[in-house]
C-alpha cells in the first residue's frame, strides 16, 4: 500500500485527531476504544495513548490502511 501524506497548519495532531480527521474513527471519543481493540504503531512503535503528539515526518500504521505520515504545510 502506497504511503498517504496528511498536510498539518499547526506544529502537532494528536493520534485521537488524526483517526477521527482520516474517517477511521466516527468520533474523537472512540480514539480511547479504538486503540485498545487495535494494534497502531507509531515510528514503528505501539501506541495507544490518544493524546499521543504527533509530529512532522511522524509515521502511523493502522491496520487495513496505508501508512499515514505527516507533514507541514
Amino acid at each position: 500500500m502506497k504511503n498517504k501524506e496528511v498536510v498539518i497548519d499547526r506544529p502537532y495532531i494528536t493520534l485521537g485527531q488524526l483517526l477521527k480527521e482520516e474517517g477511521i474513527i466516527p468520533t474523537g471519543g472512540a480514539a480511547k476504544w479504538y486503540l485498545k481493540e487495535n494494534q497502531v504503531l507509531v515510528n514503528g512503535t505501539p501506541d495507544t495513548r490518544r493524546g499521543r503528539k504527533l509530529y512532522v515526518d511522524d509515521q502511523v500504521q493502522v491496520p487495513a490502511h496505508p501508512v499515514i505520515v505527516i507533514k507541514s504545510k
